[in-house]
């Protein structure tokens, strides 16, 4: 092989290795490449984090409104099982003379 065309090889590779890699440095993926080596989140995961916050602070919320709501099912559970006991107790007395 001529040395000639080694030069011509090698400066195709560089220009198009050059180019490729001039390209993904703009694309998304390599600016999310660079986010992650120099350590810096993006401002999409920012918002995306704000927002998965208020999603599951809203969750808790209602979370704390059922609880709520079922402690005061179970009283008036147990205001009913109250009731028909003393239904049942008074049916099950002789009638008072």
């Amino acid at each position: 092989m001529n040395p000639d065309d080694l030069v011509g090889l090698v400066a195709v590779v560089l220009l198009f290795g050059g180019g490729t890699l001039f390209l993904l440095a703009l694309s998304p993926v390599g600016r999310a490449l660079a986010a992650r080596i120099t350590g810096k989140k993006g401002h999409a995961e920012d918002d995306e984090a704000a927002e998965e916050v208020k999603e599951l602070r809203r969750e808790v919320e209602e979370m704390r409104h059922l609880t709520e709501q079922m402690s005061e099912l179970g009283e008036r559970v147990d205001f009913l099982e109250r009731l028909v006991a003393k239904q049942r107790e008074a049916e099950r007395l002789p009638p008072v003379r």
